[in-house]
């Protein structure tokens, strides 16, 4: 009597730096302007526990990575309409892994979204069930220094913080292929209600520059679940940013 094998998983989608086809009904839109990746190399081992249902790690190489990103969050909007002046503008700093899915897409996870404007915090961790969390942050610039400054209120833990200060360089032309990896991310896997949530985006491509990192003294990664980081991160980006579309989670697959 033959035993059925289950299907095997299928390869994961190439990474594209260019955006899949845009959603014709987005549920949010918004910008992402001034960012900072700095990105550390990290077990997949230590990183797969902290993964939905469904998701494992992304990897490049054998190897995965955390991500601590800081930017400004601008003019966020729902279901096409304009983009809120006040509420959807803030500052935001996220820690986040890299997944893959049992249907072979690649997304993020995030451990933590710091921002500092509270009602949009609340909402996005009611509707969304995402781990935002209420900051006090600051983004300076001094012609190309930038300075993102963080530190956490409510949930906890309290104080946990994190201080950016970086120098942008030039653009850089072609982007290597760890770097489009790090940075060409179409859409966010997320627990929800039992389930793991596929939330797609589109933006343009990524225009990316070199940057050399000043400071950096930040305790988010730990706060997060995982090991704190050794030593300087392997990759330090920065991006004047992209506008950006969310889609709507597409229909369960069977």
């Amino acid at each position: 009597m033959s035993v059925a094998r289950p299907a095997p998983a299928p390869a994961p989608e190439p990474v594209s730096p260019d955006p899949p086809a845009a959603p014709p009904h987005p549920l949010l839109t918004q910008s992402w302007l001034d960012l900072a990746f700095l990105h550390w190399a990290v077990d997949p081992a230590d990183v797969a526990p902290l993964l939905p249902p469904g998701t494992v790690p992304d990897t490049f190489d054998g190897t995965t990575y955390v991500g601590l990103v800081a930017f400004r969050m601008h003019r966020v909007g729902w279901l096409g309409l304009p983009g809120v002046p006040y509420l959807g503008t803030f500052p935001e700093t996220n820690v986040r892994l890299y997944s893959v899915d049992e249907h072979g897409r690649r997304g993020v996870v995030f451990r933590s979204l710091d921002a500092s404007r509270l009602i949009p915090v609340v909402v996005a961790r009611t509707a969304f069930r995402l781990p935002y969390v209420w900051s006090r942050m600051g983004i300076e610039r001094s012609g190309d220094t930038l300075t993102y400054t963080s530190s956490r209120r409510f949930p906890g833990p309290r104080g946990a913080r994190s201080r950016i200060v970086l120098r942008a360089g030039g653009v850089i032309e072609e982007p290597k292929p760890l770097e489009h990896f790090l940075t060409a991310r179409w859409a966010l896997h997320s627990g929800f209600f039992g389930r793991t949530l596929y939330l797609p985006n589109v933006h343009p491509r990524w225009p990316l520059h070199r940057a050399e990192l000043l400071e950096c003294d930040e305790d988010l990664v730990a706060a997060g679940g995982l090991p704190a980081p050794a030593g300087d991160p392997i990759s330090v980006l920065y991006s004047p940013g992209v506008p950006v579309r969310f889609g709507r989670p597409p229909a369960r697959r069977p």
